[in-house]
């Protein structure tokens, strides 16, 4: 199978590394000197430096031609952009074209999740989502990891499992891409919160104040109804339940809210230690796709007449609107209810 991953970050060189022990891969980067070193190294210095690229793997800097590379019958192609180049990319891509996202969450601006972009800018493609609980680092080295390809489109959904399904890396499928990315969406925006408290345990710890802070029974409650946050947003953007109970839906938002890997729950982190936004985004280096998508997640939500008060309270926080500690006592001070 030729294979073209739009994208040179973590994710996609990791995707790239594993499959180009059996396919033909070509690894698209946007700068041509970033590109240009990772030919001379063999390695991504930039955003997956421990992990060596094999000689198989073709590295490229001009998108039409990697686009053209995977465009044939037995072509695949893996958009592994941050979730604001997705449209740019889809809209380049011939009709037809078989290609799968790594990207989660909602387009700021349109609100859009990544398959009503692709309704809307190319609707004559064979498109679906690759997901799951996956750290790029772990992936890259081999590491047992378990993702799901969704589509409606079945033989899509099966391709993906004969381009990456290995002894090493398990590939599911779906026909729910609407859970699937609501999934991938709303998990980033629940490890803000979740890494805030552990941020606030954390210092509270330090100083002495343990009964001022949550503790490890507060980070199981906010993950808790994170899922079912979670799952009723995207039931009420037509997902079926079971997709939440998946790896997509539980076992991203466990992996994402407890890794210490995830960018996501650093954000957190370093907001309970007082740290200003832009300072921590500055200093991260890598994008954390819950910051950009936390606004649009309580705007969907509103427009369909869902609760997400986690939702509400990490934009509070991310606006500068709420510290993490009056987050935390509005989230416990709100009226008790039935949980389901």
């Amino acid at each position: 199978m030729k294979i073209s991953v739009l994208g040179a970050g973590a994710w996609g060189t990791a995707l790239a590394i594993q499959a180009s022990a059996r396919h033909d891969v070509m690894l698209w980067g946007r700068d041509a000197a970033a590109v240009a070193s990772m030919h001379a190294q063999r390695r991504n210095q930039q955003y997956l430096p421990e992990a060596v690229l094999p000689a198989a793997l073709r590295l490229e800097a001009n998108r039409d031609v990697a686009v053209s590379h995977a465009c044939g019958d037995d072509g695949l192609i893996i958009v592994a952009t941050p979730m604001a180049g997705l449209r740019g990319i889809l809209a380049a891509l011939p009709d037809g074209a078989r290609v799968l996202w790594l990207c989660k969450g909602f387009e700021a601006g349109s609100g859009l999740l990544g398959h009503e972009i692709a309704r809307a800018v190319q609707p004559r493609l064979r498109a679906g989502i690759l997901s799951g609980p996956s750290f790029a680092q772990e992936v890259a080295l081999g590491q047992p990891t378990a993702l799901v390809a969704a589509s409606e489109d079945a033989d899509l959904a099966q391709a993906a499992v004969d381009a990456f399904h290995s002894e090493r890396l398990r590939i599911y499928t779906s026909a729910d891409p609407v859970g699937v990315e609501v999934g991938g969406a709303v998990k980033n925006v629940m490890a803000i919160a979740v890494g805030a408290a552990d941020g606030l345990r954390m210092r509270a710890e330090r100083i002495g104040h343990v009964a001022d802070a949550p503790g490890l029974n507060g980070r199981a409650a906010l993950i808790t109804r994170g899922l079912a946050e979670m799952l009723r947003l995207g039931l009420a953007l037509g997902a079926r339940s079971e997709t939440f109970m998946g790896l997509s839906g539980m076992g991203d938002l466990v992996l994402t809210a407890t890794g210490d890997l995830s960018r996501n729950r650093r954000v957190g982190l370093l907001l309970a230690e007082g740290l200003a936004l832009p300072t921590i985004l500055h200093d991260l280096g890598h994008v954390a796709e819950g910051v950009y998508s936390a606004p649009t997640v309580l705007a969907r939500a509103r427009q369909k007449g869902v609760d997400m008060p986690i939702t509400e309270a990490v934009v509070a926080v991310l606006e500068g609107r709420l510290s993490p500690v009056q987050a935390v006592d509005l989230l416990m001070g709100r009226q008790s209810r039935s949980e389901h």
